[in-house]
């Protein structure tokens, strides 16, 4: 994988602004593939954890909505609400 980035990044120091322009695009797209894809795998109700970027550590919480990219969901301690992207969540269950 490290190979792959090297590459990849050599690779852009050779282009011109419209080549960089193309990959930006590229990235972005591939970005929002993976954030709807991460989405699917959570439905309102599920136990989820993510860290905070707030304090640094970790949150459990309740899914309360999902959107397309993000997931609204509310800590278990304080009841606060979060609106957090789905590829930062992890399942509970995944961590016990």
């Amino acid at each position: 994988m490290a190979n792959l980035v090297t590459t990849a990044v050599e690779a852009i120091y050779q282009m011109d602004n419209d080549e960089i322009n193309q990959v930006v695009e590229a990235i972005k797209l591939k970005r929002t593939h993976l954030s709807r894809q991460a989405v699917r795998n959570f439905v309102k109700g599920d136990m989820v954890q993510f860290t905070s970027s707030r304090t640094g550590g970790k949150v459990n919480a309740t899914v309360e909505k999902v959107n397309r990219k993000y997931v609204v969901v509310q800590a278990h301690v304080g009841g606060q609400k979060w609106r957090v992207p789905a590829t930062h969540l992890t399942h509970l269950k995944e961590i016990a």
